[in-house]
């Protein structure tokens, strides 16, 4: 069996197959002991919230206005878009030509005009 495989190119892929298995059954046997092993009692403070040790002072049922949400998603989308860039400097460094300096430009210009159209709607105002 082994050297069928070797040869066919399965051998790579039968250790992470392997690996696949066990850490499903070590899935399993951690959810089944918990269930048998662990606590399954339900007391007054097990509903309530957990705050870094505090009791809580308010409600967890707040408003929030969407400008943070979208704070949050702009951050994250230009987050992303950074990522993109360090892959574009080690080209760089190999020494690239005109079209991909002219993609670099027209992707950190379709950045810039996403950061002015927040602005200009007003996302970076806290109110």
């Amino acid at each position: 069996m082994f050297p069928q495989m070797m040869q066919s190119g399965l051998y790579d892929f039968f250790f992470v197959f392997i690996f696949f298995i066990i850490s499903i059954a070590l899935s399993l046997v951690m959810v089944t002991f918990n269930a048998l092993i662990g606590p399954n009692f339900m007391g007054e403070k097990k509903t309530d919230t957990y705050e870094s040790g505090m009791a809580p002072i308010k409600t967890a049922w707040m408003q929030f206005g969407a400008s943070y949400y979208l704070f949050a998603l702009i951050f994250l989308a230009f987050d992303v878009d950074v990522l993109y860039l360090f892959p574009v400097l080690l080209i760089y460094q190999k020494g690239a030509g005109f079209s991909e300096l002219t993609a670099l430009i027209l992707f950190l210009f379709l950045i810039s005009l996403a950061i002015v159209y927040a602005w200009r709607k007003g996302v970076f105002i806290w109110r």
